[in-house]
């Protein structure tokens, strides 16, 4: 290990990266904590440890909505816009095309989700600040219309500018940008959650944080396995004459199709929809008709039960992993692919029945990766449950992240190493 990092280190073009990323994180943190004027930011933490849904929330814009800063909306409204267009996608025929434009298609694709971003935040953001008006923890003080616009623009301005830090971070080809940020905002929760359990820790409570720390190296062993997890489809390319006489193809080749191919994006769609009634009902909690007062208030009961919270989550996850794998994976585009290229899997007859038989593997595979990431986001509700004490950190969610984008920095990396290896021969 230690000679890997001597030979990373070594070489002058990922040094120079490294260092790049580092400085561009030690920003992101700095911003995060430069709070907004006219928030209780005390009582804006206990609300956060209250519900646990905008924890998560918190947790995905990489810790700046704790904090209330200039970038409190962290790049959630980014994540969202990127998620609409390759919905979008699935839907209207001329946006597919783009998408199958290579690489000048997603550079389109890109920038539409970066103009979409804007609108995204300014709504997002204000839907935040009326919330937390109407809170009842006294967060936010009474805002004129000047104030409001105001703050609006100045978390719309902070979203855009940690959209530009995360491409480029990308361009450094040292991870994705977007996820090595919110990776920064777990970690740098870490001390202080650190030093909570410190200062309330209890012997009564060590069979607790034992089951804990189990859970975290059986979430971390799980999600290096299923990650790395794949299924090899045999491919085989026919020979062909190619000018000449040459012959070409003629090889064996595979098809991976990796079991967890949707990531932690069913994660993020499940907690989005989770998080959409409550955020409606904290409208309407405040309001002088009755019956909504009642609605709003119930719509709070039900989502903040333990039992039906976690039974819905799993559901979602399990649910949208099918529904995002679909998005991404097009079994009848991998088909028209092989048969262009010459290629065919043994035994299947090239076009149409490779895409029944592509689409019957995925879905097989699929099972496994949608159940491991239900069982991972309801993991630690389950010890929560049993321990009868909160959770100091948000679990096997926030594993899931850390692993899985330490996992894709390292092979980044690698590749980047192994590339000028073969450069200097």
């Amino acid at each position: 290990m230690l000679e890997k990092f001597q030979t990373i280190w070594r070489i002058k073009e990922i040094r120079g990266s490294l260092l790049f990323v580092a400085g561009m994180m030690v920003i992101f943190r700095v911003a995060a904590h430069i709070p907004l004027p006219g928030v209780n930011l005390d009582a804006l933490r206990n609300f956060f440890q209250a519900n646990q849904i905008l924890g998560l929330l918190n947790m995905f814009s990489g810790g700046t909505i704790s904090n209330f800063s200039v970038v409190a909306m962290g790049v959630a409204p980014y994540i969202t816009a990127s998620i609409i267009f390759q919905l979008l996608g699935m839907i209207i025929p001329s946006l597919e095309a783009i998408q199958r434009d290579g690489e000048s298609g997603q550079r389109r694709i890109n920038s539409w989700s970066r103009l979409l971003t804007v609108p995204l935040a300014m709504l997002q953001s204000f839907a935040l600040l009326s919330i937390l008006r109407q809170s009842q923890f006294q967060i936010i003080s009474d805002l004129g219309a000047f104030s409001l616009v105001a703050l609006i623009l100045t978390v719309t301005a902070g979203t855009v500018f940690l959209m530009w830090i995360g491409e480029l971070i990308s361009e450094k080809k040292i991870g994705n940008g977007i996820s090595l940020m919110i990776f920064a905002g777990i970690l740098a929760g870490l001390p202080q959650q650190a030093q909570q359990l410190f200062i309330s820790f209890d012997q009564s409570q060590i069979v607790t944080w034992l089951i804990y720390a189990l859970i975290a190296v059986v979430t971390v062993v799980g999600v290096v396995f299923v990650t790395e997890a794949q299924r090899n489809i045999p491919v085989q390319y026919a020979r062909q004459v190619r000018g000449a006489g040459v012959l070409s193809g003629g090889v064996a080749s595979n098809l991976p199709l990796r079991v967890n191919m949707a990531g932690v994006i069913p994660i993020i769609f499940a907690i989005s929809i989770l998080m959409l009634p409550s955020m409606v009902a904290q409208f309407f909690i405040t309001a002088k008709t009755a019956w909504l007062v009642s609605a709003a208030s119930w719509v709070l009961t039900v989502t903040q039960n333990q039992l039906i919270y976690g039974i819905s989550y799993f559901l979602l996850v399990f649910g949208f992993t099918y529904f995002y794998t679909a998005v991404v994976f097009h079994p009848d585009r991998i088909a028209e692919n092989l048969q262009k290229q010459g290629g065919f899997i043994p035994g299947i007859r090239p076009g149409k029945t490779t895409a029944e038989y592509l689409n019957a593997v995925i879905n097989r595979i699929n099972f496994f990766g949608a159940l491991f990431l239900g069982i991972i986001a309801v993991l630690p509700l389950t010890a929560q449950g049993l321990g009868g004490s909160r959770l100091l950190a948000l679990g096997g969610t926030s594993l899931l992240i850390v692993v899985s984008v330490v996992i894709e920095s390292v092979k980044q990396v690698e590749s980047q190493v192994t590339m000028r290896q073969y450069e200097a021969y």
